[in-house]
């Protein structure tokens, strides 16, 4: 596997990349970070939710911003109604622009195209950004996988899309994890580990037992086990190492912050 993303700063605005992503020259992504923006309060600064109380201006600015620093044309951007979900949609041209902000593609935490010139958008503030790219077939996909799409097993179903709808071949994709929560925060009951439990994995490797019916979960190596599992190659991973809930300076944490809090997204677009 590969560890780390890039660090990144343009006219105030702190963003990640993924080298290797880079490295293709195939892809503009980016994940965003809460430095740069312009709103205030418990959505200082750069929120790029609508969903939450935050001043609807202030997020048309933040989107303004990191579409820039991203290349990214602000009218284009395609989003999802994500509800943690296993639901994986194919967008094309006609879905480009169609809402700001709340989409009319329903039920969906996976967005993939193999066109070029659409931007791909998905929202976190503690999940896992999972991000795909072909750079044989020139696709591309972002998947939003907390425990429930994780347990859905979301990435690989993502994989198989890939596979199924555009004859990507496995040893090609490179997969990336983004910032979420991690084992060092991720506190969870019984129902959850119970879930995650019926995975094909070892479990003792993603879940720490601490009695009393709680558990520490590891979001980012349960999906790492995934994708290993499903057939994308070690050296093919590039993980993030990024727990959203420790770093409040850079990002947001629906958990640390009992819900008042913004959102970060991940972008991706085919150049």
């Amino acid at each position: 596997m590969n560890r780390g993303f890039k660090r990144n700063e343009i006219d105030g605005v702190v963003f990640y990349t993924i080298p290797e992503f880079e490295n293709t020259g195939k892809v503009k992504h980016l994940f965003s970070t809460r430095i740069g923006g312009v709103s205030g309060g418990p959505y200082s600064s750069l929120n790029l939710s609508l969903t939450r109380y935050d001043d609807r201006e202030s997020v048309y600015e933040n989107f303004s911003r990191i579409c820039h620093v991203a290349n990214i044309n602000y009218s284009d951007m395609v989003f999802s109604n994500q509800v943690h979900s296993d639901g994986i949609r194919i967008v094309n041209r006609s879905d480009k622009g169609k809402n700001f902000g709340i989409s009319d593609i329903k039920n969906a935490d996976a967005l993939m195209t193999n066109e070029r010139g659409i931007p791909i958008v998905t929202f976190y503030a503690d999940c896992t950004p999972l991000y795909f790219l072909d750079p044989v077939k020139n696709i591309i996909a972002l998947a939003h996988a907390g425990w429930r799409g994780t347990a859905k097993e979301i990435g690989p179903k993502t994989v198989e899309t890939m596979v199924t709808a555009f004859g990507s071949h496995k040893k090609d994709i490179l997969a990336a994890i983004g910032p979420a929560i991690g084992v060092c925060c991720y506190e969870v009951g019984k129902d959850v580990a119970d879930k995650i439990s019926k995975l094909n994995i070892n479990i003792g490797d993603v879940l720490l037992d601490k009695g009393d019916g709680k558990w520490m979960l590891n979001l980012e190596m349960t999906n790492y086990y995934e994708l290993i599992n499903c057939g994308i190659k070690d050296e093919n991973i590039t993980l993030s190492g990024l727990c959203t809930s420790c770093n409040a300076y850079e990002f947001y944490s629906y958990r640390r912050d009992k819900g008042a809090t913004g959102s970060m997204a991940a972008f991706m677009e085919l150049i």
